[in-house]
């Protein structure tokens, strides 16, 4: 990645307001949003289910134009889809139909790059995702785990400037989820993109961030900006820290708050006290 690209992806958002449906239907999802982003940051939004930070993900892709405010990438007005902006979702999008080292090159097929080029370059992202002995593969015989770091590599070969994730490990087993947070991180701190990653998971916010934007309820606001300062590299003892504790409870009482609940009673570890098994129903709509 060049020097001009590591220093690109700043965010400008200023009283963005996003209105999803028609007429009756209508509703506002993210109400008069403002924050700036720095070059290179990894920011996670976290917020309850339904709270708009998808929405506003969608926004920064360019996929959703009913809005008003200021939405900015490096200056300029996002009207549109970029590969600049590179997206990735929870459920894989790769073409069953092609080996894994077509997906990720498909990018640079459609931009035409010639075969040689664009296979050298499929391959040297794969190995940065640790996939280079499974290039010649199809999706279906890969993992749920792979196919995510396929689904990366397939962003990050257009080099974008921004890495724009979408809950991409929610559907994945506790391990393996922890093992792509590490390998996200390891492959950020090589390419230094700025991420914008949304999780409704306060331990994946922590582990991975250098801040957190914390959303309210729909309409949904930025309630706190919340900066980090764990050391990096980051390591899973962090996890049992008493400072990643302390900010996990606040975190908890936040979104306990905002959504009318009373403030849960915790353990000096950050851990609710009350029984989880006494109902069905879940304490916290996280």
């Amino acid at each position: 990645m060049s020097q001009t690209t590591a220093q690109a992806g700043r965010i400008n958002v200023r009283g963005l307001t996003i209105t999803l449906g028609e007429q009756a239907q209508a509703f506002q999802a993210v109400q008069d949003l403002d924050c700036q982003i720095e070059p290179g940051e990894f920011v996670c939004i976290l917020g309850p289910s339904g709270c708009g930070k998808s929405t506003l993900l969608g926004a920064l892709a360019g996929h959703l134009h009913s809005h008003t405010g200021q939405l900015e990438v490096d200056g300029q007005t996002v009207s549109g889809p970029s590969p600049q902006r590179g997206m990735v979702f929870q459920h894989h999008t790769l073409l069953p139909w092609r080996s894994v080292r077509d997906n990720v090159a498909f990018g640079l097929k459609m931009h035409g790059q010639s075969k040689a080029e664009r296979n050298a370059a499929a391959e040297r992202m794969l190995a940065l995702v640790g996939l280079q002995d499974f290039a010649g593969r199809w999706p279906d015989q890969l993992s749920g785990g792979m196919q995510q770091r396929v689904e990366i590599a397939r962003v990050l070969i257009n080099h974008p400037r921004l890495l724009l994730m979408d809950e991409p490990f929610g559907a994945l087993d506790a391990l393996t989820r922890l093992k792509m947070q590490e390998l996200l991180l390891d492959i950020w701190t090589r390419i230094r993109t700025t991420v914008v990653f949304v999780t409704h998971d306060i331990d994946e916010a922590l582990f991975l961030a250098d801040r957190i934007l914390i959303m309210s309820p729909r309409p949904g606001r930025f309630i706190e900006d919340l900066r980090l300062d764990f050391a990096r590299p980051r390591h899973t003892s962090l996890v049992t820290s008493a400072q990643f504790s302390r900010l996990k409870r606040h975190c908890l009482e936040l979104l306990s708050h905002e959504e009318g609940q009373p403030l849960p009673r915790l353990n000096p570890l950050g851990l609710p006290l009350d029984n989880p098994f006494e109902n069905s129903q879940p304490r916290f709509a996280l």
